[in-house]
């Protein structure tokens, strides 16, 4: 990363956006807890309730407008009420809502700093990884001397890289390496954050600023980094909120479409976009994951099925056979039929630190579509747990060892409603084991074929085998 031999930057500046960019690295509700406020509670209701890709459309939208500083997670809170309020300048009450016309001006506002900067969300064909880059800001495009990808300012003063290795690299060591100050080089490391899967560190040179952003996941580690001249920092420090909040070291679909200019739409909303002019109606839905073992049962978690008034598995009724309170298990009995090739149990417990991979049901553009999420085995108190990425709706969720055998289900409900660069934080949830399974099973009469050892196998492929018998759980309340 090159280093800019400038003035010296104004310190409280340089901290303001580290603790700006520190929120798209932690969980917001610690920095968003405040005392109720009622105007507040009114607003979050009736944003909670919009589609996810609405919620976020709106906070990017104010991210680009200047009035937003923190992740783009769909979660409503202190920060994007008071940067609503701030939009809306003083023009109606402060109760952090927008009407329709207000909403079309903020997208106008929001598609015109995008246009112009040239902001394109794109799929980096070097490292993997989903990134916003300002192609007209950052027009230079070359390789980096590890394989990466760069972009880079005409002038050389603003350089993004990204970045990717493959399985084996130590997270903690490159963490290390990145905090270490070297006597001859003079830079300041003004924040600095490791988690077990991502670190974020950001500093000062004496005429630059950079941030830093590395992730680690079954394909390996993915990241990137940008440093600018310190001179350019009112104009570029907003760009860097929106790019980290655009990037997504492990995409598992598709780039996702870029937003469309709004000119002329001064009193409606853009097609999609509902204005958020009262707290609206919650949906009357809870959702889990379950793991059918034959054409006629599946077995989930309790955490996915309590206080159902009915259920639905896949697309068929289904309803409680059986309930274990010493696992959290319980067991569906599925109408009609269909065909299920049912997944085999690991005989051995997972090792410490084994990696895992979670089969699950996320929201995209308001459906319910599968995913797959890397996991690590792990204990608790002496019982069986597993650190995951997890969302709420994912209770349930089966988990798989890398050779596509069942380890075990996750039987708490994840509460997390954030995201950091497009996955949850990692949280350490209660998980029944191979034993509990079975133990759980015999109670009623069932079980699980025994998997002997057999080849590692890729994500993919592990998906690929044990996907058709993992299915969305659909509870009414």
């Amino acid at each position: 990363m090159p280093c800019f031999p400038l003035r010296p930057s104004q310190i409280t500046l340089l901290r303001r956006l580290a603790l700006t960019l520190a929120l798209l690295s932690t969980p917001l509700g610690f920095a968003q807890a405040q005392a109720p406020n009622p105007l507040m509670a009114a607003a979050q209701a009736g944003f909670e309730a919009l589609p996810e890709a609405e919620r976020k459309a709106i906070q990017s939208d104010l991210i680009w407008a200047g009035q937003f500083n923190g992740a783009v997670s769909g979660s409503y809170g202190p920060l994007t009420f008071r940067a609503i309020n701030a939009f809306k300048g003083g023009r109606g009450a402060a109760d952090g809502l927008l009407a329709p016309a207000e909403r079309a001006a903020l997208a106008r506002a929001a598609q015109a700093a995008r246009d112009a900067t040239g902001f394109k969300v794109l799929a980096d064909d070097k490292t993997g990884v989903q990134i916003g880059i300002p192609m007209k800001l950052l027009p230079k495009r070359d390789v980096t001397p590890s394989g990466g990808s760069r972009w880079q300012s005409a002038d050389q003063k603003i350089t993004l890289d990204t970045s990717a290795s493959p399985p084996g690299d130590d997270l903690a060591v490159l963490f290390e390496k990145a905090i270490a100050i070297n006597p001859n080089s003079p830079r300041k490391i003004t924040y600095k954050l490791l988690r077990p899967d991502f670190f974020v560190v950001t500093g000062e040179t004496p005429g630059g600023r950079f941030y830093r952003r590395l992730s680690a996941g079954p394909q390996g580690l993915r990241g990137f980094s940008i440093g600018y001249d310190k001179a350019l920092a009112p104009s570029v420090d907003k760009l860097v909120i929106a790019i980290a909040a655009s990037f997504e070291p492990f995409p598992t679909g598709a780039v996702p479409a870029q937003p469309s200019a709004v000119a002329g739409q001064a009193a409606s909303p853009p097609p999609g976009l509902s204005s958020l002019l009262a707290p609206a109606t919650r949906s009357n839905e809870r959702y889990g994951v379950a793991l059918a073992l034959d054409e006629r049962a599946a077995l989930s978690a309790t955490a996915a099925v309590d206080g159902c008034r009915s259920l639905r598995v896949g697309n068929r009724n289904a309803k409680l056979r059986l309930k274990d309170d010493a696992s959290g298990l319980v067991l569906l009995d599925l109408d009609g039929a269909g065909a299920v090739k049912a997944p085999s149990l690991r005989g051995e417990v997972a090792g410490a630190s084994e990696a895992l991979v979670l089969i699950a049901f996320g929201n995209d553009a308001g459906k319910r579509a599968a995913v797959a999420l890397p996991g690590q085995s792990t204990h608790t108190g002496g019982k069986p747990a597993l650190i995951a990425p997890l969302q709420p709706g994912q209770a349930g969720a089966p988990a798989f060892d890398r050779q596509g055998r069942l380890v075990g289900i996750v039987t708490d409900n994840p509460s997390d409603k954030i995201l950091i660069a497009g996955v949850a934080p990692q949280r350490s949830y209660a998980f029944a084991d191979g034993a509990a399974i079975q133990g759980m099973l015999g109670k009623a009469g069932a079980s699980l074929p025994a998997a002997a050892a057999g080849s590692e196998l890729s994500t993919g492929a592990v998906v690929e085998r044990v996907s058709g018998a993992v299915q969305p759980i659909v509870c009414g309340l």
